[in-house]
């Protein structure tokens, strides 16, 4: 007894004897119903975290707020436009609206994946100007040499940072509205032709080819004349 009293005790603020490990080791730990909760072995470093690279990315553009005025009073809703892209050349955009932000960013990134469009590169930048309009909006859109970069601002660079394209050169015209803006970008990338496809150049073609055409023609007429 001698010996026990002489080992020091650790007590804690409130004046009660701090548990020893040993003594705590023995403890079972029960929830609020009296039930044994066992020992914890889910620490967030333990659990199996999928670290597989995503093949899309999204990002939410904006949200607002949406009212309907109906027999009770206003109804308050949320508007989120969200864009998702591989890096490469395919890209869409999603607008929904739910009851919380989280269901409306969920449903237009489901309507962001079933609308992705792909579009033609030259190279890091696009095939040629354009410049298209969706309702009040206007975005023109020229290709830019190598180093450039995106000079773009605001929903373009959103939607294009999600694609492929390094160098580009953007201008925002007529309205504001973040969504007509982002289908005009769309449009936009929908309407990119490589250049061997280009009218000017199947011209040629067609030119070179009735050409040759002729001049085969010639020879073997002046052919059978001798």
């Amino acid at each position: 007894m001698a010996e026990a009293d002489k080992t020091a005790k650790v007590i804690n603020k409130s004046g009660t004897l701090k548990m020893d490990d040993k003594v705590a080791e023995t403890k079972t730990r029960r929830d609020i119903n009296g039930k044994n909760m066992g020992r914890r072995n889910n620490r967030r470093d333990r659990r199996n975290v999928d670290t597989t690279p995503k093949e899309f990315d999204t990002v939410t553009i904006n949200i607002d707020r949406v009212s309907r005025t109906v027999k009770g009073g206003r109804r308050m809703r949320f508007k989120a436009l969200v864009a998702i892209g591989n890096h490469k050349n395919k890209v869409g955009i999603g607008v929904a609206k739910g009851s919380d932000v989280t269901s409306a960013i969920q449903k237009a990134t489901a309507v962001a994946k079933k609308t992705m469009i792909e579009f033609n590169m030259d190279g890091e930048t696009i095939c040629h100007e354009v410049e298209t309009r969706a309702t009040g909006a206007d975005v023109l859109m020229k290709p830019a040499a190598p180093g450039t970069g995106i000079i773009a601002g605001g929903v373009v660079r959103s939607i294009i940072g999600l694609t492929g394209i390094k160098n580009l050169i953007s201008k925002s015209l007529g309205s504001t509205n973040k969504v007509n803006i982002a289908y005009a970008v769309i449009d936009g990338l929908r309407e990119q032709t490589p250049r061997d496809q280009w009218v000017g150049n199947a011209g040629k073609k067609a030119t070179r080819s009735t050409s040759d055409q002729k001049a085969q023609k010639a020879t073997s007429a002046t052919k059978e004349e001798k």
